[in-house]
């Protein structure tokens, strides 16, 4: 008797695992695929889009079999084609490619819809946001500033703040990331605010338009900034004077104007701004054009998981083995979040160089500016430039000596 009890409890403890796991693994309660001969219905596609788990063996199992099994199937020999997507879908399928890379045999990757929820809701209402509320509160800081004018008037003396080279490289990379900022703002909103009161033909239009000039425009911005950084990167190493423009604002808030050579503390945070910011989106975007060549993420996620970073913040490892669109969905991502931030800075520097303050403009234009605003921003520079100018020339110190 106590031997037949252990045998019945022995069956029931090795049966209860596989009936838990049948049971979990079982497809939703109430999903009735009765009317579509088993394949998926509106229901399930709905629980998909909520991130909610479904069981899709329905579909991940049926992938084909013999077709001389099946009636009326045989005369046509291999796999229909729903089949052979199916197949294709759950990397079933018996793919043959050049690369080596595990990823490169994905044909068909539907993970992305995490992407497309950020992509159309937080980073186009966060990254809006940032951008309408920096030109708020410019407006709001002009309404009680006003312009920072230059103390006493204009002298009338103008001194070379920068040569034409300089302007060029400014002008070159600013001008592209205009263009690259519009067209960029175009493609990820034209869809949401174009479409619906234009039309799709026009939004299909301008998006057609947006990625051309996009793609191409780019080399422009990645020269002009590989440009600025080597000829400017000396007058933007941070020293002691930064302190104490800090102290005083800048003279922008109070009528205390620091001294400072030829670049401020705060023209020095727009160039490291651009820099480094401008590097990145350039290295994002490279990734977005070549996603086979320069994937950036899975190695990335390597590191950081390596370093054990995720742990930190309670969060499961990253993935480290992602195909090329899935690395695609990460750049783009970067990408824009990057653009807004940098999108930013370039407000509020525009507003600095035009309306903001008198003279500030002019640097750029011509390359001349008045010495009274030279002397009330920038007095250490100028009298740098003032004893440069008196000195005599090289040849004529060594003919003295």
């Amino acid at each position: 008797m106590l031997r037949h009890l252990m045998a019945v409890l022995a069956m029931i403890l090795l049966t209860t695992p596989a009936i838990a796991q049948e049971a979990e693994n079982a497809p939703p309660a109430g999903i009735d695929r009765s009317a579509t001969g088993g394949a998926q219905t509106l229901e399930d596609i709905l629980r998909r889009q909520q991130n909610q788990k479904i069981d899709d063996r329905f579909r991940s199992q049926n992938i084909g079999g013999d077709a001389s099994t099946v009636p009326e199937l045989g005369p046509l020999g291999g796999a229909s084609d729903a089949d052979l997507w199916r197949a294709l879908r759950y990397g079933k399928a018996d793919i043959t490619t050049s690369t080596r890379n595990e990823t490169g045999k994905v044909l068909v990757q539907d993970g992305g819809m995490w992407w497309l929820e950020i992509r159309r809701g937080p980073l186009v209402k966060y990254g809006g946001w940032l951008l309408l509320g920096t030109i708020a509160v410019l407006a709001v800081f002009y309404l009680l500033r006003g312009r920072v004018r230059v103390e006493g008037g204009m002298s009338g003396r103008t001194i070379t703040r920068f040569r034409f080279i300089e302007r060029m490289a400014h002008w070159l990379l600013a001008g592209s990331f205009i263009l690259l900022g519009l067209t960029g703002l175009l493609s990820l909103l034209g869809r949401m605010f174009i479409a619906p009161y234009l039309g799709r033909e026009v939004n299909a239009t301008l998006l057609q338009a947006s990625k051309f000039i996009h793609n191409n425009v780019a080399w422009a911005f990645m020269i002009g900034l590989v440009a600025v950084f080597l000829m400017w990167i000396w007058h933007n190493i941070p020293n002691r004077l930064d302190l104490v423009w800090f102290r005083h604002a800048g003279g922008i808030i109070g009528n205390t104007h620091p001294p400072a050579k030829k670049f401020n503390a705060g023209q020095k945070i727009v160039f490291w701004s651009v820099v480094l910011l401008g590097g990145s989106i350039s290295l994002s975007g490279l990734s977005l054009l070549f996603p086979f060549e320069l994937p950036l993420f899975a190695k990335t996620f390597a590191i950081l998981n390596d370093l054990g970073l995720p742990g930190w913040f309670g969060a499961d490892p990253l993935p480290v083995q992602m195909s090329p669109q899935e690395e695609m969905q990460y750049a783009q991502l970067w990408h824009a979040i990057v653009a807004f931030g940098l999108m930013a800075v370039i407000i509020a520097h525009i507003y600095i160089g035009t309306l903001g303050m008198e003279g500030a403009f002019d640097a750029m234009k011509d390359g001349e500016v008045d010495e009274a605003w030279a002397h009330q921003h920038h007095s250490i520079w100028l009298e740098e430039e003032k004893a440069r100018a008196k000195a005599p020339p090289k040849s004529a110190r060594t003919a003295a000596e």
